[in-house]
């Protein structure tokens, strides 16, 4: 059994009872990783060094590790979040020469406190956009439960490492679903916060009103846990909310008697497949046996979900990654004869084809005469899309669905199809959005390819609370999350 088969309680217990050691943790680690990362290709640096001094001061500190709410917890990071000193790149070539940042995020400063060991940086679509983690420019993530397949994206890095078991935590982003989709297809649990419940400091910014850090975990005890680090209001950043962050870990009760669930009738719509749907409505069943009662309801502006994040994300792509140039960031072209070239060739060279792809369209969209018909008519229908969510919660705790339409596809597959691998989101996109958080969590597997298939929780504006308790009462109940993939095949 893998040390990393237990919940970080159990594994700070086994702390304090000397029976493990931090250095045990961190060396089952980079174990792992070392047998495994040659198929899924997960880690793109590894900060072995580093973390091996950290892991050998906390054993010889000789504290209580209950004081330190991840203490000696390893844990990967999706290589868009800044790291003091530690490559990153958000695997793109523009940023292939960043190897020593000056600063560390927001969240990498609070894990930094909480004593958990950074154990290295997670592969991603670049700049996080995309939705299979194949628009890396530095390597093709694999999905765990079947290496055939994409792990989802753009966390499908930090998906993949916690779905093999390379690291039991990871932190990644998600901007339209970028964290729960790729736990969704890892059979994982990955939640987007409320936009503001998180500082975005240090994040990378692919769209500004809408990215999201979030935590990846095999449990949602694990995943409540992280969150109580990270949350709060950050002076670095104007758009965190000064609220104040629950005890998440103290809803996790198991009692969702009364509560009641909202079942929008658009995430059952044509394309969503027939598998994914029955498991979904298995897993009403579940919590509708344990006390929950849920309504068929309607979100209307749902279906112009995928043209609007794509407008807003696409413009706000094209004003944060301007910054790029090759003078002020960014690797500079060699080939550049003078100042014009230097600009042309050093974007020209630094992006990737998904990257231009957008920003050419949100450059278009914010264009002199296109404002008002584009990027101005999009916030227009947010606003709609968000107002649909305040209805349904006048009523409603939650709002369940699927997290994704299908379950992960082959690689290769949809690459050459970029329309369809947008539609891939249109599930989690709304969320964004809306500003409102969500949660997946592993639902069972497709009988025809036995690949995870997830359940998306979502909840009103800071009430991550409620989601963690349905998410936590529905895992325990259905107990998907004590599958573990064997690589390149079937689930154990």
């Amino acid at each position: 059994m893998s040390l990393f088969d237990y919940t970080i309680k159990e594994l700070q217990e086994k702390l304090n009872n000397k029976e493990i050691t931090v250095s045990d943790l961190v060396e089952e680690s980079y174990k792992r990783i070392n047998e495994t990362d040659d198929q899924i290709q997960a880690f793109l640096t590894l900060d072995e060094e580093n973390a091996r001094e950290q892991a050998k001061a906390l054993d010889e500190a000789e504290v209580d590790a209950n004081q330190f709410p991840l203490f000696g917890m390893p844990i990967g990071i999706k290589d868009n979040i800044v790291t003091k000193g530690l490559r990153t790149t958000c695997a793109s070539q523009i940023l292939s020469n960043l190897d020593d940042p000056l600063y560390d995020a927001t969240v990498i400063q609070k894990l930094n406190d909480a004593k958990s060991v950074n154990i290295g940086k997670l592969n991603m679509d670049e700049f996080a956009m995309g939705s299979s983690t194949e628009n890396s420019s530095m390597k093709t993530t694999r999905n765990p439960w079947n290496t055939d397949y994409v792990p989802g994206g753009s966390s499908g890095g930090s998906a993949a490492s916690v779905a093999a078991g390379q690291v039991p935590f990871a932190l990644g982003s998600d901007t339209g679903g970028s964290v729960r989709q790729p736990a969704s297809y890892c059979g994982v649990v990955g939640m987007k916060p409320t936009y503001g419940r998180v500082s975005r400091f240090g994040l990378v910014a692919f769209a500004s009103s809408l990215d999201q850090i979030g935590p990846i975990t095999r449990t949602v005890e694990d995943n409540a846990r992280i969150l109580e680090v990270i949350s709060g209001q950050d002076q670095m950043d104007s758009t965190s909310a000064n609220v104040d962050v629950p005890k998440y870990s103290e809803a996790l009760t198991g009692d969702v008697k009364g509560l009641k669930i909202a079942v929008p009738k658009e995430y059952f719509r044509e394309g969503v497949d027939e598998n994914v749907q029955a498991k979904v409505k298995e897993a009403l069943k579940v919590l509708e046996e344990q006390g929950a009662e849920w309504d068929e309801v309607s979100l209307p502006h749902s279906k112009y979900a995928v043209a609007t994040y794509y407008m807003i994300a696409s413009s706000e792509a094209s004003a944060n990654l301007a910054r790029f140039d090759g003078v002020r960031y960014g690797k500079r072209s060699e080939k550049a004869k003078d100042m014009m070239e230097m600009f042309n060739l050093s974007r020209s060279e630094g992006f990737g084809e998904e990257v231009k792809r957008r920003i050419m369209l949100g450059t278009f969209a914010l264009s002199s005469g296109y404002y008002d018909a584009y990027y101005k008519k999009a916030q227009q229908v947010r606003t709609l899309i968000k107002q649909d969510f305040d209805q349904i919660f006048e009523e409603y705790d939650v709002v369940i669905g699927p997290t994704a339409p299908t379950t992960a596809f082959k690689v290769g597959e949809k690459i050459e199809d970029p329309l369809t691998m947008y539609a891939n989101d249109i599930i989690t996109i709304p969320v964004n959005l809306a500003g409102v958080p969500g949660i997946s969590v592993p639902c069972g597997f497709h009988p025809e390819n036995n690949m995870p298939i997830g359940l998306q929780i979502i909840g009103k504006h800071f009430d991550e609370s409620t989601v963690y308790q349905v998410a936590h009462a529905y895992e325990q109940a259905a107990g998907y999350y004590k599958e573990k993939p064997q690589l390149g095949g079937a689930k154990s």
